[in-house]
């Protein structure tokens, strides 16, 4: 079984949060223009089908402003979900925005989450939560940076460490 989590705790409200979840597949929204963009058939809605890069999912759960949950469609080879959420934060005037990602690997899938997969995945998510913090008017205090072995991945799959893939 492969469980991710990121999260990142904000000087922002819930909805300032919601707004931007709504917006992950917007262009110019939150997701982190540095990687192939997350498009969907249709708004953000239960049903809509798409994903970014090879990766394709539905969408399975919808509350907007407060959640999303995206199952994994083949030829993907993890069986399970991931989902963005909008939780209160720790204090007054805070909220918390995470990520996880639940599966079950088929085939050569933990191999490849191992490999490749995880340190990209963990660079995008990394990535979108400084987009946030952006966002909101809380940047982060030491940004995102990609290590060694993601910039030789996005290599590897055709990405240029300075490419500006959709805004």
């Amino acid at each position: 079984m492969i469980h991710n989590v990121h999260q990142r705790e904000y000087r922002a409200t819930e909805d300032q949060l919601g707004a931007l979840l709504d917006q992950v597949a917007e262009p110019g929204g939150l997701w982190p223009s540095r990687w192939p963009p997350l498009v969907l058939d249709r708004p953000l809605e239960v049903g809509a089908d798409g994903g970014h890069g090879p990766i394709r999912y539905q969408v399975v759960d919808y509350q907007p402003g407060r959640r999303a949950v995206f199952k994994f469609q083949e030829p993907t080879d993890l069986d399970g979900t991931h989902s963005l959420e909008v939780l209160p934060g720790s204090r007054p005037g805070t909220a918390v925005l995470r990520h996880e990602l639940t599966g079950r690997p088929r085939g050569l899938g933990l191999l490849n989450w191992t490999l490749l997969i995880r340190r990209l995945h963990d660079a995008l998510l990394e990535d979108l939560l400084d987009r946030a913090g952006h966002a909101v008017g809380d940047p982060p205090a030491r940004p995102a940076r990609w290590s060694v072995p993601v910039r030789i991945s996005r290599g590897l799959i055709g990405l240029r460490a300075d490419a500006k893939v959709a805004d």
